[in-house]
């Protein structure tokens, strides 16, 4: 009974993955980046931010960041909050009839019973299965009689508080951090980032994005989170961590309000490649991507980095 429950679970996931893949492929194919959204467009009618649940004000992370933020271009929803069915009816609101909700995910580990009951008899440690489950989320757009500081548009920040933040957000993290040159790159051997200076962006906004995607490598090193960062140029491996730390400088970029215009159109056909031939990796990414983002943000004086890192490990695939 353990082995087909076991069965029946890992086909429930493999069948998660594909399905979200396959929506990710599709949006490279048509040129599109699903963690570059078009903020400030007339696609775009909410405010560059990451999605959060708005009953718990805890942000949703990892694969469920892209999930919610096409859902919210997609649909032209004027906010980033979300809330359940049941969470909806618990402030005193409703979900508006007729409305069609956005499925996320939650992975997470059980022990069955049965198997419990055999490792107690054999003396051996019980196996956990891990599972990945979905669950249905409406934006507060498709809600009504919510309490009024849930159903607001949050403004967007003073433009003059955008960069002072981001600056203070790279200096705190205490990273050897150098400005100068004709390239962007991360050094694993030497553990420091070199950014070209703002002037050498068209745009200077995009500087930033360009120097929280080099941390989002960095957070990468042994002493740090300990990713797979030293494979050489068009590997599979350099490419899964492109994409890693691609999301990590867009959720960093988001969570500071930050609205950069770079796309890395080159790195797609690698993307692709990676994605076609594992029907987990975009997941696994964006997981590794949140960790990145959520140690560097924590980094900052006050933020509890612990449980952030918590929060990341109960939704990470």
């Amino acid at each position: 009974m353990f082995r087909n429950t076991r069965a029946r679970a890992g086909n429930d996931r493999t069948g998660l993955y594909q399905e979200i893949t396959d929506k990710i492929i599709a949006e490279l194919e048509a040129g599109r980046i699903p963690w570059v959204q078009p903020w400030g467009t007339a696609a775009a009618k909410a405010p560059l931010a990451m999605p959060q649940n708005a009953s718990t004000h805890r942000r949703y992370s990892g694969i469920n960041v892209l999930i919610l933020w096409g859902a919210v271009i997609g649909h032209g929803f004027t906010g980033q909050s979300w809330l359940t069915f049941r969470q909806a009816l618990a402030l005193g609101g409703n979900v508006r009839r007729g409305e069609r909700g956005t499925s996320v995910v939650y992975a997470d580990r059980f022990v069955p019973e049965d198997e419990r009951k055999r490792a107690r008899e054999s003396g051996d440690q019980a196996q956990a299965i891990p599972f990945l489950k979905r669950f249905t989320v409406f934006n507060a757009d498709q809600c009504e009689n919510l309490p009024q500081d849930i159903a607001a548009v949050a403004p967007p920040p003073p433009p003059g508080m955008i960069e002072p933040q981001a600056e203070a957000l790279i200096r705190s993290t205490g990273a050897d951090f150098r400005i100068g040159g004709n390239r962007a790159f991360y050094c694993p051997a030497s553990d420091f980032v070199q950014v070209p200076p703002p002037a050498a962006y068209f745009e200077p906004i995009n500087w930033h994005r360009t120097a929280f995607h080099e941390l989002g490598h960095w957070s990468g090193h042994p002493s740090r989170l300990g990713r797979d960062i030293a494979e050489s140029f068009g590997s599979k491996s350099y490419a899964r961590e492109e994409l890693v730390a691609e999301m990590a400088g867009a959720f960093i970029c988001a969570s500071l309000s930050i609205l950069p215009r770079v796309r890395h159109a080159d790195y797609i056909g690698s993307w692709l490649e990676v994605l076609r031939e594992d029907n987990r990796a975009i997941v696994r990414a964006a997981s590794a991507a949140s960790k990145a983002a959520e140690f560097i943000l924590g980094l900052q004086p006050g933020v509890d980095q612990a449980a952030a890192a918590a929060a990341n490990e109960r939704e990470a695939a």
